[in-house]
């Protein structure tokens, strides 16, 4: 059983990692090309993505193809991948 059991941990660390998004692991890439962000005051944005960025916990942070830097919690953002 022991061989069982380190099968399971590899399986669930890298499912870990790679869930996290924004991430290379054994050459995936994650990428997005749109962002819709609540804001603080209630108000939604939809931008295109230049580049996003997560970090420890649930904060990421989205830069708009405008420039503008967005820092916020992973629940209020939906991050999303066109169907070319």
């Amino acid at each position: 059983m022991r061989p069982n059991i380190k099968i399971l941990l590899v399986i669930f660390t890298l499912s870990t990692l790679t869930g996290c998004g924004n991430k290379t692991i054994l050459d995936t890439t994650y990428t997005y090309d749109r962002a819709i962000i609540q804001l603080a005051d209630g108000t939604v944005v939809d931008t295109k993505i230049k580049s996003w960025t997560d970090y420890e916990g649930e904060q990421i942070q989205v830069i708009a193809e405008d420039g503008t830097v967005y820092l916020t919690s992973s629940f209020r953002c939906d991050l999303i991948k066109s169907i070319k």
